[in-house]
């Protein structure tokens, strides 16, 4: 299978599948003699795992790790686990802080007019640099 064809097999694009070789993530594709690369169905396999991976915000080096683990017959599930239960700990961090981000935009808004007065209370906070803070 060429690039094209296993990008449209995994979801993957060409270019990132590029990107995943350069970088070490999947093995170097085999290549025609007129040097085109050519994939097989444990490539297709590693892109799968790399997609699915990638659309559960996993990092190219939690992937990595993953990958090492999935490929590893001998692995404990705890290795794998420990992963995953960190990832989720990344993604409820970043969940309060977009949180945060929405609570003092909605105060902002709430509170800027937004007539024809040129006073803005979201660009007077903005310019004050303190974007923890409450303002109004």
């Amino acid at each position: 299978m060429n690039i094209g064809e296993a990008a449209e097999a995994t979801g993957v694009t060409a270019k990132m599948i590029r990107h995943y070789e350069e970088i070490g993530l999947i093995r170097a594709a085999g290549r025609t003699g007129a040097g085109y690369r050519v994939y097989g169905a444990k490539d297709l396999s590693t892109l799968s795992f790399i997609r699915r991976a990638r659309d559960l915000g996993f990092s190219i080096a939690q992937i990595r790790d993953l990958l090492a683990l999935w490929q590893d017959r001998e692995r404990a599930s705890g290795d794998v686990k420990r992963i995953a239960s960190a990832h989720v700990a990344e993604m409820k961090e970043k969940m309060r802080l977009l949180q945060e981000m929405v609570q003092t935009l909605e105060h902002l808004s709430a509170h800027c007019h937004g007539d024809d007065r040129p006073d803005c209370p979201i660009l007077e906070q903005l310019a004050a640099g303190k974007a923890e803070e409450k303002c109004c």
